[in-house]
């Protein structure tokens, strides 16, 4: 379906067609017979189209492994100017982690909700990193970054060449236009763009802010259930790819911003890069809706594991070691008997980046609201704040089952350690208080020891006076 402008009645959610799984070949055609049949590069493709291949992995990875998808498009890709630095730069971007650029610190670090800017600003110059590992030019690591904006992308695509972006809208939807298709993303919803792709972010409610974890090297894939079977976690039918779309015309004076490295380029060309007329492949854009995801939890005791709440994954060659899981903490009933039930007090080998999209967290009554974010590096310990606490262990076991609802917070988790950039860490929005939720919690300790003679109340959890 040809259209002049990508925004011009862009439909509604439930008007938007879209194509359903995960890790499928798909193919999508906006012209019926667009797509060639039985090879991939006739010597000329239907409609005098150009084929074009995307490749998200190496041309040798396994049949299993391996990513790639064919686009059909007026004009190729490569027509456009030599690429330049962007002027100005942008200085809040990171790929590369060092100690020139980033601190490591074993502090745990809170921040409150950033304020939308004042000034025109969109996706592209409202995102910035807060911190991460490893190198892009290395192909391993991550970044986690923020953004807040007010306008739409005009004239203009932007391209990570860098890495994976998984972005989690806290506020206002996103319009996202691919080369695939068009997908409309709303709080609670979640949209993977795989690197190299181009796409333009419109903001039709205004005022957005969200999210981002970027991999480098490694694709986002859905965990193994083991034990649980399979069926439960995010179902792969629930996974959402666009359809084709194109836009054709001349567009005199059109933008790629490359994020390259962490640094951004631009290019000029005289058409829109979302003219692709049909596709197809297996490396494409997707989106989730949280709220279908089926939690797991326990029945009788003990708190399981965040690992339990997985969405996506990027794993990494340690087999259950991950460069970055997803994680999300969503509405959910608490059954187990005798058991401390928020999260439990730990120290991790992993790191936690943590997000709330809405409502409030279950371990943190104080301080912690949606759109502010929360880091607790490599063995940091961390918990339940002191009311939280004490809250829980008022009710005793006469809580009953107790439904989580109205909530959906999420957690980025990585076996590296990240490093935090300098603006992350001097922001205005940084909570230096944080620490302070914790310094409440007094010893509840008997000083009665427990032997064999000792009588025990097991369901109350302390020793029997007498």
């Amino acid at each position: 379906m040809e259209c002049n402008s990508r925004t011009s009645n862009f439909p509604c959610d439930f008007d938007l067609e879209y194509q359903t799984g995960f890790g499928n070949h798909f193919s999508s055609e906006a012209i019926v017979g667009a797509l060639p049949q039985c090879q991939n590069s006739p010597l000329i493709c239907p409609f005098g189209l150009y084929a074009e291949q995307i490749s998200g992995t190496s041309f040798t990875s396994p049949r299993k492994l391996n990513q790639r998808s064919w686009l059909y498009r007026i004009k190729p890709s490569v027509t456009h100017e030599p690429f330049r630095p962007r002027i100005p730069r942008h200085e809040k971007l990171v790929s590369e982690f060092n100690q020139s650029n980033s601190s490591a610190t074993p502090t745990q670090l809170r921040w409150k909700p950033v304020e939308i800017p004042e000034r025109p600003t969109d996706f592209i110059d409202g995102l910035y990193t807060i911190c991460g590992a490893g190198s892009s030019y290395l192909r391993h690591g991550f970044a986690i970054h923020m953004y807040t904006a007010n306008k739409s992308m005009e004239n203009s695509a932007f391209c990570n060449a860098d890495g994976d972006f998984l972005i989690v809208p806290q506020k206002g939807r996103l319009w996202i236009t691919t080369e695939c298709g068009r997908l409309q993303v709303c709080p609670g919803e979640i949209v993977i763009l795989p690197q190299g792709y181009r796409f333009a972010v419109d903001l039709p409610d205004g005022p957005s802010r969200g999210y981002v974890a970027e991999t480098f090297g490694t694709h986002l894939q859905l965990p193994d259930l083991g034990p649980i079977g399979a069926n439960g976690l995010a179902a792969p039918r629930d996974f959402l790819v666009p359809v084709a779309w194109y836009e054709d015309g001349s567009r005199p004076g059109y933008t790629i911003v490359q994020k390259y490295g962490g640094e951004l380029f631009t290019a000029k060309q005289d058409f829109s890069p979302f003219n692709v007329v049909a596709w197809h492949g297996n490396y494409v854009p997707y989106k989730y809706d949280l709220s279908k995801f089926c939690p797991y939890n326990t029945v009788l005791m003990d708190h399981s594991d965040p690992s339990i709440n997985t969405v996506l994954t990027a794993p990494t060659d340690k087999p259950g070691v991950a460069l970055l899981d997803f994680v999300i903490f969503p509405p959910r009933w608490l059954v187990a008997e005798h058991t401390f039930r928020p999260p439990y007090y730990h120290r991790n080998c992993m790191s936690e980046f943590m997000g709330l999209i809405y409502g409030g967290y279950e371990a943190k009554a104080d301080g912690f609201h949606p759109g502010g974010a929360s880091l607790h590096s490599c063995m940091t310990p961390h918990g339940p704040d002191t009311r939280t606490y004490e809250a829980t262990i008022a009710l005793g076991n006469e809580a009953g089952p107790h439904r989580i609802a109205d909530t959906m917070a999420f957690m980025f988790e990585s076996c590296l350690i990240p490093r935090v950039c300098p603006w992350a860490l001097e922001s205005p929005f940084m909570d230096h208080d944080y620490y302070q939720c914790w310094i409440g919690l007094k010893s509840h300790f008997s000083g009665l020891s427990m032997n064999e003679d000792d009588d025990v109340d097991l369901q109350k959890g302390k020793p029997i006076e007498r």
